[in-house]
């Protein structure tokens, strides 16, 4: 027995070598295994960041595109109401200065369309005397005017109006001359 023991003592290490180098291998596979998933959940925290992001972008285009629309959703109505506008002002003008039951009648009816358009982000572009402004006015022609500063408008032929500040139409205007 003792010619065997010594045998024994010698296989058991190889066992235990074998048993050790098993346990690495295992241990490895596992720390493989462990690194992939938490790459894996990075991953995924990295999308479920990346898809929040995009649906609180989309959450704020939608709220800005229906802001948009409020805003400009009577666009329409009041750009076909400018005509009207226009017949007013003139139906003024060619009533004088004289005082009337019915100048005043027009003179009222007109302020009161004019307070209901503003109420609703109409502003009325009446830049007689201003310099001219080439994104709010659409400049006719030139003259010489004496006394009038070189490149201020003279003359309005038509008042321009814009919506909630966006230009609806350009007021038709003669410029001073340099």
């Amino acid at each position: 027995m003792t010619a065997r023991d010594p045998d024994m003592n010698h296989e058991q290490p190889d066992i235990e070598s074998q048993q050790s180098a098993a346990d690495a291998a295992a241990t490895a596979g596992v720390n493989d295994e462990v690194e992939r998933l938490r790459a894996e959940i990075e991953q995924v925290k990295a999308d479920a960041l990346r898809e929040r992001a995009d649906l609180e972008n989309q959450r704020k285009r939608v709220a800005r595109d229906i802001e948009q629309a409020r805003k400009f959703a009577n666009e329409k109505l009041l750009g076909e109401l400018l005509p009207v506008f226009d017949s007013l002002d003139a139906g003024l003008k060619a009533a004088g200065d004289d005082p009337h039951p019915l100048r005043e009648g027009l003179e009222l009816t007109y302020k009161q369309l004019l307070k209901v358009a503003a109420d609703n982000g109409l502003a009325l572009l009446d830049p007689i005397g201003q310099p001219f402004n080439p994104e709010h006015h659409q400049a006719i022609s030139q003259v010489p005017t004496p006394g009038a500063a070189p490149g201020s408008v003279v003359t309005v032929f038509q008042k321009g109006y814009l919506l909630n500040e966006r230009l609806l139409r350009p007021a038709l205007v003669v410029v001073a001359a340099d």
